[in-house]
């Protein structure tokens, strides 16, 4: 991996969002497959599980993991809350520059993270695109269908955006607003703030242990009533742009009394 920008990457920080809702069966395996990446990671790398209110075993894995392992953290919502919570939730806990995402269920693998460094600083985003999908034939067809409708309503270029491999550079993540479904629309959030996206081949696997938590009720339906939820909150978006600023010192500290004494 060559960085465009070496300089750039010696004063960066990633942090890994890792959204969890009853994954226990896969999580082991997991952090397996995520210590791989932290050995090669060039930049310091943290790993933010969010418990998403699981009903299973989950948390305690969790507490068990970030207990006896250096780099790995959690945070847990008190009760489900949906996939775009959790992914707001984590990002408004990191503490780095750069912030990626990976699902739990091992059908990426965070070594092709290491592809996505090189285009920093150029892009602001840079996003997966699974190659070869090893899905159901419901879930590719429900999938198609959705990213059809996207394009013929939005328009964003984000060929995959339910790719759950991504990195965002944190200032933009920060101003990401929460809403249901969020999630689907990242890439195109991104750009909004006026940010670039660049788009990488990533490798898909089959799920490795569990149920997938969607079907194709919440996998083309649902993502529709989004899509017109994002285009009205595109048609009313706004940014600015600092032109000057002058910071006065810090005001003296008031005492008991209410003087400056």
């Amino acid at each position: 991996m060559s960085a465009s920008n070496p300089a750039y990457l010696n004063q960066q920080s990633l942090t890994v969002l890792v959204p969890v809702y009853n994954e226990e069966e896969s999580l082991g395996q997991f952090v397996v497959e995520m210590d791989k990446f932290l050995a090669q990671t060039p930049v310091p790398t943290t790993v933010l599980f969010v418990n998403d209110g699981s009903t299973d075993g989950s948390l305690a894995l969790l507490r068990q993991v970030c207990g006896s392992k250096p780099g790995y953290e959690f945070i847990s919502l008190s009760q489900n809350r949906g996939l775009s919570t959790a992914i707001k939730a984590g990002i408004d806990h990191a503490r780095t520059t750069l912030i990626g995402y990976i699902d739990s269920d091992i059908q990426t693998t965070p070594l092709d993270f290491l592809g996505f460094f090189e285009f920093f600083p150029e892009f602001d985003m840079v996003n997966g695109i699974r190659a070869k999908r090893q899905d159901t034939l419901v879930k590719k067809l429900s999938s198609k269908i959705a990213n059809g409708v996207r394009r013929t309503l939005i328009n964003d270029g984000i060929q995959d955006t339910g790719c759950p491999l991504k990195i965002i550079k944190t200032e933009y993540a920060r101003r990401l607003p929460l809403f249901h479904g969020m999630h689907r629309f990242l890439g195109a959030l991104v750009q909004l703030q006026g940010g670039r996206v660049k788009q990488l081949p990533v490798r898909h696997f089959p799920r490795f242990a569990g149920t997938a938590k969607y079907n194709l009720w919440n996998r083309a339906w649902k993502p529709l009533v989004d899509t017109f939820g994002f285009r009205w909150i595109r048609s009313r978006w706004k940014n600015y742009e600092i032109g000057e600023q002058y910071v006065g010192a810090p005001a003296a500290p008031v005492g008991p009394t209410g003087d400056n004494r």
